[in-house]
């Protein structure tokens, strides 16, 4: 599998899905900027508005290299426009992006990295399939749990549009903790050894 490969591109585009507004910013869908941002504040960047990307953006240095953050402001199910634009932009390979975003399929306080693979139905992943031409971008999949697993009743729309309880919150942001702690090896290439860490301290 190619997260074994430890010859992977360097990451240049990291990408965290949700939706804006402050009405949204505690809900499910959005931990995948809960990740962006605590990764801009632990490089000491502020993720500001640029309308010619339709996000909010900031930019770090790993190894001496750029490596762009993106908040696509377009709502989740135009993500894509974000991505695309900057991605061409700054001619950054689908296999040079990090899309962090929440996943049903996985408990809170687990965290699964993968490359390609079908969307599952989350519109967000779908949109920059679609823009981007490719599904060969990395995703790390941020577990919120599922409604049924969860032993809810809700909906998934509404599940994923609600906030989690205080110890779900709890383990999610444990998991963001562990990406963050091998975040740099990520961007600079060793997703597999990244890989294999965050598997086993996020199970």
């Amino acid at each position: 599998m190619s997260s074994n490969n430890p010859t992977n591109n360097p990451i240049k585009l990291i990408v965290g899905l949700g939706n804006p507004g402050p009405q949204y910013a505690d809900t499910r869908h959005n931990a995948g900027v809960w990740y962006l941002e605590a990764l801009a504040r632990k490089h000491n960047v502020f993720l500001q508005s640029d309308k010619r990307f339709f996000g909010d953006m900031a930019r770090i240095k790993v190894a001496g290299e750029d490596v762009w953050l993106l908040f696509p402001t377009t709502f989740m199910n135009r993500s894509g426009q974000a991505v695309g634009t900057l991605a061409k932009f700054f001619k950054i390979a689908p296999q040079e992006i990090l899309v962090a975003h929440d996943e049903l399929d996985l408990l809170p306080g687990q965290i699964k990295m993968k490359k390609g693979g079908g969307h599952a139905g989350h519109n967000g992943l779908k949109d920059i399939h679609a823009h981007m031409g490719s599904n060969e971008f990395w995703r790390a999949r941020i577990g919120i749990g599922h409604p049924r697993s969860l032993n809810l009743q809700q909906g998934v729309a509404d599940f994923v549009l609600h906030r989690p309880s205080s110890e779900q919150q709890q383990w999610i942001d444990r998991s963001i903790d562990v990406l963050l702690k091998y975040t740099e090896l990520i961007l600079k290439g060793q997703i597999g050894q990244a890989t294999t860490h965050i598997h086993t301290e996020c199970t």
